[in-house]
């Protein structure tokens, strides 16, 4: 432990090449940051519009890429995985909620059964148990749920938002890949100390999307402190047409 697979999020093509120049050796694409880079809301982002925004991530980087397909759009498991192979990706998150509902364990583990059979070996499926976000929080009630999707095939469990403190219970629960969040606002390990916790997997979310939001907000600041006055830029011959 303590080395686990670091995939930075990147919510479109200039950003997946940064961090592949970075050395990153794989990324996971953040529903969330897709869906502001598009003018969504989180999880209102169309299916169509979602699978295109990630075919041009995979279009531009030659290191493997995994897609966060909230809980599938509705999509039958065979259509799910055509349109993800199409977008050229190696894998997808997948998670157990739907509207901030959980989702019956039972029922969610035969879809996941489902898209495993569809996807054979072709997609790697990280399993999202959502009990810390949208449920009562209980590490043995996502530890049984882990269980189930885990029997239906899912290659690794993603306990979204799941104390730190609580990681090496869901490690020693849980068999297989474990996925953690790792924050970037100094207030949770670092992605080796998660590692260190027991997780295997690290992704951000949509924290390196607020990150980059929030420094294009203090560069936005810096130039509008430049300007003498609002009317200044208005006066601005960049702002006059002909005739």
């Amino acid at each position: 432990m303590g080395d686990p697979l670091v995939l930075p999020g990147p919510w479109d093509a200039a950003g997946a090449r940064v961090f592949a120049a970075a050395g990153f050796p794989a990324l996971a694409t953040p529903s969330a940051g897709v869906a502001a880079s598009l003018g969504y809301a989180d999880g209102a982002t169309p299916a169509g519009e979602m699978f295109a925004a990630v075919a041009r991530i995979t279009r531009v980087v030659d290191v493997p890429v995994s897609a966060d397909v909230e809980g599938g759009y509705g999509l039958a498991p065979k259509e799910l995985v055509e349109r993800l192979l199409e977008a050229g990706v190696v894998g997808c998150n997948i998670e157990d909620s739907d509207r901030g509902v959980l989702k019956d364990p039972q029922e969610h583990a035969e879809y996941l059964a489902e898209v495993r059979s569809a996807a054979a070996d072709r997609l790697f499926v990280n399993a999202r148990v959502d009990v810390f976000a949208h449920g009562d929080g209980d590490p043995g009630r996502a530890i049984e749920r882990a269980a189930l999707y885990v029997a239906a095939g899912a290659d690794c469990i993603y306990p979204i938002l799941a104390p730190v403190g609580v990681l090496p219970l869901l490690r020693s629960g849980i068999q297989g890949p474990l996925n953690a969040l790792a924050r970037l606002d100094g207030s949770g390990p670092s992605p080796a100390g998660l590692g260190e916790l027991g997780a295997t997997r690290i992704t951000f979310g949509p924290g390196l999307h607020h990150r980059a939001t929030a420094a294009l907000t203090e560069i936005a600041a810096t130039l509008r402190g430049q300007c003498r006055s609002t009317r200044d830029v208005q006066d601005s011959h960049c702002f006059h047409t002909e005739g």
